[in-house]
């Protein structure tokens, strides 16, 4: 027995914020001090890395849950059920809810609750929880709903990947620039045919690289120090992920007996552009293979890395047509991968 979506949903935040708007920010070194270039030199190079032009936010009235829960409701309707019957809410995130112009975490109750009294579920039976799996998330709740899936335990399960990053970024910091909001929404359930999740990998690197990725005081040494903020050692977290994806991919992929020529599309997380294309060089480098055209279909450029919601968001624009010069078919092979906060690595391969 596989596991397949069948239904799927994504909220993209309305508030667009480009490049151009942080003109006027003051970024700093991480020891306080002021960059010798201007603003314009930042952002420059910003993009040439990132390939980020523009991201969404969230509006000041809308939290973490309630982007969840618009995209519960297109997977939901997507997928066409009664949800009375969905078995386990899965809902990755890494921050909870985070109101606008505050910085404290709010996760009590769990957000999974939050977006199951939204939806109005009335089965007591239909379980709902919290994940934090940095912006591999969404990826495990999948992994952890065919589990559920397979040995019984369920037979429907939405899993949630959601996020607002914008509200725990220093703004002080560069790489505040990176981060954006979003949600996104499958519905899993058993395949009777074909199609769904071929093979899967996940892994947990803690002895060194746990602090790669942390919560950090601000770069403004004029604000509240025991204020924390989102931060990470970029140069690590590349090196890490160069070394260690692609050999999970590989992996995955040969569990599943395909090959790579088999493969149509790989979904990776909007983590950054030029780090996604190395990871992808260095994947086919593995088969002594050249990187196919448009086989990474990207979102990055227009919604920046929104951690969890990216891979379900990217999954959600491909079946909607909504990604240039992409589209999917019936049997393709996908690759889905993540690597983040932890550090986390999980991918699966997906028949599509």
């Amino acid at each position: 027995m596989k596991i397949k979506i069948t239904g799927i949903g994504s909220y993209i935040p309305e508030t667009t914020v480009a490049n151009t708007d942080f003109s006027d920010h003051v970024f700093l070194n991480e020891d306080g001090s002021a960059f010798a270039y201007p603003n314009e030199v930042v952002i420059g190079k910003f993009k040439s890395i990132t390939g980020i032009e523009k991201r969404r936010y969230a509006t000041p009235d809308q939290n973490t849950s309630d982007l969840a829960y618009l995209a519960s409701l297109k997977a939901i309707e997507n997928a066409k059920i009664d949800p009375e019957t969905i078995d386990y809410i899965i809902f990755a995130h890494n921050f909870g809810d985070v109101k606008h112009n505050t910085k404290q975490s709010d996760i009590i109750p769990s957000l999974a609750t939050r977006v199951k009294q939204k939806l109005q579920i009335k089965n007591p039976k239909c379980v709902a929880y919290d994940i934090l799996f940095g912006c591999p998330g969404w990826i495990e709740g999948v992994l952890q709903a065919n589990a559920f899936i397979k040995s019984g335990m369920a037979k429907k399960c939405l899993v949630i990947g959601a996020e607002t990053l914008s509200r725990v970024v220093d703004p002080h910091d560069r790489d505040s620039m990176i981060y954006s909001d979003g949600a996104g929404a499958t519905i899993i359930e058993a395949s009777d045919d074909e199609t769904g999740m071929l093979s899967y990998e996940s892994a947990t690197y803690a002895l060194d690289e746990a602090g790669y990725l942390f919560f950090g005081k601000s770069y403004n040494p004029e604000l509240d120090e025991d204020t924390r903020y989102i931060k990470m050692y970029g140069r690590k977290i590349y090196e890490f992920a160069l070394s260690q994806v692609p050999a999970a991919m590989k992996s995955c992929l040969d569990q599943s007996g395909l090959g790579i020529d088999d493969v149509k599309k790989i979904l990776i997380h909007q983590a950054n552009e030029k780090m996604d294309e190395a990871i992808i060089q260095r994947f086919y480098k593995l088969y002594d293979k050249a990187v196919p055209k448009d086989i990474m279909p990207m979102s990055i450029h227009e919604l920046g890395n929104s951690s969890v919601a990216t891979v379900p968001t990217l999954l959600d624009l491909l079946v909607q047509g909504k990604i240039e010069n992409q589209e999917l078919k019936k049997g393709d092979i996908l690759i889905f991968a993540s690597v983040g906060a932890g550090m986390n690595i999980n991918a699966f391969i997906y028949r599509y």
